[in-house]
C-alpha cells in the first residue's frame, strides 16, 4: 500500500474518528439551515419592466416566469463569438437535466446571459444544454444584476407578485457551489478534488487548479447533440 494513504486502523477506531467528524457535519448541517432561514428573511428590491430575448422573440422578465412566482436565473458568461464559453459555467449548468421538480414549489430555472440569443441557443445544443436559454443583449439586466458583459457570473433569485418582480438574492465565484452535485461527491474522495489549494496531508495527490474540471469541449463532445 501506498505511503500516502490515510492510516489503517481496527474497525471500532475508524467508526470512533468518524463520530467525531460527524460532530461537525452535524454543526454544520444546521448552520446551513440557519443561513437558508436568514435568507428566507432577506429582503428585496423592485426590479425594472425588462424585456429579454428568448426562443421566440422578445420577452419581458415578469413572462420568463411561465406563469411561476419564483425564478432562479443562472447569468452564463459569454464572449460573442466564441465557439466555446466559460468552461467552469457550461460544466455547472450541464447538471441540470432534470428540473420538473421545481414545479412542485412554484418554480422555475433558466439561463441568462449578455450575448446574441442566436448564438446562445446553438451553444445550448452544442453542449446539450437542456434547461431555457435567454438573452439580455439589449437590456442592461446583466448588468443591473452583477453580471455584466465582460464580467464574470451570477446566480439571482426573484420573486414575482402579478407583472412586478423582486430580486430576492444573489451570489457568484464559490457561492455557486452549493448548486453542483459534482464538489459535494469529490470532497467525499479520500483524496479530495486533488486541487493545490486544499488542505490536505503530506504527500496527497495534487494537481493544479481546476485541471480536472471537464471543459466546455469535453461537455460538447459527451452531452452535446
Amino acid at each position: 500500500m501506498s505511503a500516502h494513504t490515510p492510516p489503517v486502523v481496527d474497525a471500532q477506531t475508524w467508526r470512533d474518528a468518524l463520530a467525531d467528524l460527524r460532530v461537525r457535519e452535524k454543526a454544520a448541517t444546521r448552520e446551513l439551515d440557519a443561513i437558508a432561514a436568514q435568507r428566507r428573511r432577506l429582503p428585496m428590491v423592485e426590479m425594472p419592466d425588462y424585456t429579454l430575448i428568448g426562443a421566440d422573440g422578445p420577452i419581458r422578465l415578469a413572462d420568463i416566469f411561465a406563469g411561476k412566482s419564483q425564478l432562479i436565473v443562472y447569468n452564463h458568461m459569454w464572449t460573442d463569438g466564441a465557439e466555446f464559453q466559460c468552461g467552469g459555467c457550461t460544466s455547472l449548468t450541464m447538471q441540470f437535466t432534470r428540473l420538473d421538480f421545481l414545479d412542485n414549489y412554484d418554480a422555475r430555472f433558466v439561463i441568462v446571459t449578455n450575448g446574441p440569443i442566436e448564438e446562445a441557443l446553438a451553444y445550448r445544443a452544442r453542449v446539450g444544454n437542456k434547461m431555457e436559454w435567454y438573452s439580455s443583449s439589449e437590456s442592461s439586466f446583466g448588468a443591473d444584476v452583477d453580471a455584466a458583459p465582460g464580467e464574470g457570473f451570477a446566480v439571482n433569485v426573484f420573486l414575482r407578485d402579478g407583472d412586478s418582480v423582486y430580486r430576492t438574492w444573489h451570489t457568484n465565484g464559490r457561492g455557486t457551489e452549493q448548486l453542483s452535485y459534482t464538489f459535494s461527491l469529490m470532497d467525499l474522495l479520500p483524496y479530495g478534488r486533488r486541487e493545490e489549494w486544499q488542505d490536505s496531508p503530506d504527500g496527497w495527490p495534487r494537481t493544479p487548479t481546476y485541471s480536472g474540471w471537464l471543459d466546455s469541449p469535453d461537455i460538447a463532445r459527451l452531452y452535446g447533440e
